[in-house]
């Protein structure tokens, strides 16, 4: 099936980010995991290449409307490289819309251009312990002043990408009083600068995978947030996350296709160098029937990721099409990695191969950005059931 996503100016560009990843990430991986996170030189360098400015206004220093279909290739490299350019997807793709989309004049002109040149990383805090993907159970509490010149923010957040190394954190809390009547209501965006007293950065998490984004717990002790760092409207998270969540959960898709695509790349690789029993991997029934199947399901998803970045593009990407292209990108990605992994045999458990990072780096997409069950559960009710 002839793909046609791109066009030559994303083939441009992805040589471009190619060569980034083959010269500033691929020599470095295992160093960066073991230091938990990626240099902040890793993000100025890709400010260069204009990859922190899409869509950002170019008097801001950024590219101005931009589609998507650039963020999907840098996707795709990073995974066909076996690399990480730590938590770029997370600052670029799924927090920095939220600037673009609710900030002010003046606050756009205060952050944009940091954003744009990688002086500025964001991270977003919505996940606290014993909430998960309830966020109308958030107990952080942000309580105005009474001079009406600041809130004093307290509460803690776990499960934070990039939360040890954001500058601007995006911090949901509780403006008003629970209200079992109206759970979405009271909730509000305060953007918080990690410099201000009473924040801290607490346990940097040990996770299965991705041990080069750094994921770490938060804690805000009477932190002074001033009201100038509201994003929005006081009281109306819950809708104006609800309106970002689409991108997002297009972006864990389009970033499961790509792990898909790289593990059929190695295995492809290994299989056709690797001889069992005198015979070349490759030419057992097994190996071929395996990766005939993985082939059909990787493709499928590609299909259905590169519509909904079509969909994206025009403005049509709705919540449950979001939801369906995340289910079945992760899904089919957890599939397809298992099964190129057992065709590495002893050697696909061992890091030194790309396959094994690949396996441990791809579960967590079934779980963040709202798990299986409950993308289950959208495209249900988009179904009237």
């Amino acid at each position: 099936m002839k793909r046609t996503l791109y066009a030559p100016e994303h083939e441009a560009f992805r040589s471009s980010i190619r060569a980034f990843i083959a010269r500033e990430a691929v020599p470095y991986i295992h160093e960066w995991e073991a230091a938990g996170q990626v240099p902040r030189s890793v993000f100025k360098g890709l400010a260069r290449l204009g990859a922190l400015g899409f869509d950002i206004p170019e008097e801001y220093g950024g590219l101005g409307p931009t589609s998507y279909r650039y963020q999907a290739v840098i996707h795709e490299e990073v995974a066909l490289a076996g690399a990480s350019i730590g938590h770029h997807h997370v600052n670029t793709g799924v927090v920095l819309p939220y600037l673009l989309g609710l900030a002010n004049d003046e606050q756009r002109a205060r952050w944009l251009p940091g954003c744009a040149a990688g002086d500025i990383l964001l991270a977003i805090a919505m996940t606290e312990p014993g909430t998960g993907s309830d966020l109308a159970g958030i107990r952080t509490t942000a309580r105005l002043s009474a001079d009406g010149g600041h809130y004093v923010l307290n509460g803690a957040k776990t499960f934070i990408t990039g939360g040890a190394v954001a500058d601007l954190v995006l911090v949901v809390c509780r403006t008003s009083p629970y209200d079992p009547a109206d759970r979405r209501a009271g909730l509000t965006i305060l953007c918080v600068e990690s410099a201000s007293p009473g924040f801290a950065v607490g346990r940097k998490l040990a996770k299965i995978g991705r041990h080069s984004m750094d994921t770490a717990e938060l804690s805000f002790t009477d932190v002074r947030v001033p009201v100038a760092n509201r994003l929005g409207d006081e009281g109306r998270a819950f809708g104006h996350l609800s309106r970002n969540l689409p991108r997002e959960r297009l972006s864990i898709g389009v970033a499961g296709v790509a792990q898909a695509r790289a593990a059929l790349r190695f295995t492809r690789e290994y299989v056709t160098g690797r001889r069992v029993f005198g015979t070349p991997l490759a030419s057992l029934q097994n190996t071929r029937f395996v990766l005939a199947s993985c082939e059909a399901e990787f493709r499928a998803a590609e299909a259905l990721a590169d519509r909904g970045v079509e969909l994206d593009d025009a403005g049509e990407l709705t919540a449950a099409e979001a939801a369906r292209i995340k289910l079945f990108g992760t899904e089919v990605a957890g599939r397809v990695v298992d099964a190129c992994l057992q065709l590495h045999g002893g050697y696909g458990y061992m890091t030194e191969y790309p396959i094994a990072r690949l396996y441990a780096d791809t579960r967590v997409s079934r779980i963040y950005g709202g798990t299986s069950e409950v993308m289950k559960t959208i495209i249900a009710k988009d179904l009237g059931l």
